[in-house]
């Protein structure tokens, strides 16, 4: 099992971290010892949009060799958006890989094509941008609509990694990992 976690300048650190310490949590709890992961970009460091810099394990690689590719929001998404080789890029996964998102990581998903007539929900202040990606906008926290998974805003990143490793490993695994990060309000609602 390989997981892609996407860093871009411009994202919400929360986007990114939320989902990758309950998924990383597989491992280093003892559930997944074969669970591999890396930080994926288009450059060697980033800058989140709150000023945290963070490196990359890969640069633009084939993100086809991933099972699951999480991609974040952020303000960054309207510059990162227009970048032609990151959107190439991304749509190397496409039809081979589950590709999440969070909050407004749904309007890349949208401007690579990856969401056309698919469910897909961001953060609501971003809904009327997502429409123009897809007729299935919808305001829940987390929505699967077969290899696309999407998510809220920033704080539904937390859920998404908990829902990816219910998905991944089943419910009681993914309860452990809960109770162990000491989160109450799982919600995928």
């Amino acid at each position: 099992m390989k997981i892609a976690f996407i860093i871009y300048d411009g994202m919400t650190t929360l986007d990114f971290v939320g989902a990758y310490d309950p998924l990383t949590r597989l491992k280093t709890m003892g559930f997944m010892s074969d669970l591999e992961y890396d930080v994926c970009s288009n450059k060697n460091k980033i800058i989140s949009v709150e000023g945290l810099e963070i490196t990359a394990d890969k640069i633009l690689n084939n993100l086809s060799q991933y099972d699951f590719i999480v991609v974040p929001g952020g303000e960054g998404v309207k510059y990162i958006a227009q970048d032609k080789e990151f959107i190439e890029w991304i749509k190397t996964a496409q039809n081979k890989s589950t590709i999440t998102s969070v909050c407004g990581g749904s309007i890349i998903l949208g401007v690579a094509g990856l969401i056309k007539d698919k469910k897909a929900t961001t953060h609501p202040m971003r809904m009327e941008n997502l429409k123009k990606f897809t007729s299935n906008a919808t305001d829940k926290r987390i929505v699967e609509d077969e290899n696309i998974i999407t998510a809220r805003g920033v704080t539904s990143s937390i859920d998404l990694g908990l829902f990816l490793c219910e998905k991944i490993a089943g419910e009681e695994i993914r309860v452990k990992i809960q109770k162990q990060m000491d989160y109450l309000n799982y919600n995928y609602d």
